[in-house]
C-alpha cells in the first residue's frame, strides 16, 4: 500500500467536487466545517500513520 496517499487524496477530492456538482455538499459551507473540525483531521491522519507503521 505505498504510494497510495496521493491517488487516495485526489479520489477524495474528485468525490468532493461532484458532490458540490450534484448539490449533495456546498462548498461554501466547507470552509467553515474545516475551521472547526482541522484537530480531528491531524488525529485520523495520525492514527492512520500508526496503523500503517504496524502492519
Amino acid at each position: 500500500m505505498k504510494g497510495a496517499t496521493g491517488p487516495i487524496v485526489l479520489i477524495l477530492i474528485g468525490v468532493v467536487f461532484l458532490l458540490d456538482k450534484l448539490g449533495y455538499v456546498p462548498l461554501h459551507q466547507l470552509g467553515p466545517t474545516l475551521r472547526s473540525w482541522w484537530p480531528v483531521v491531524l488525529i485520523v491522519v495520525g492514527v492512520a500513520m500508526l496503523i500503517r507503521r504496524r502492519s
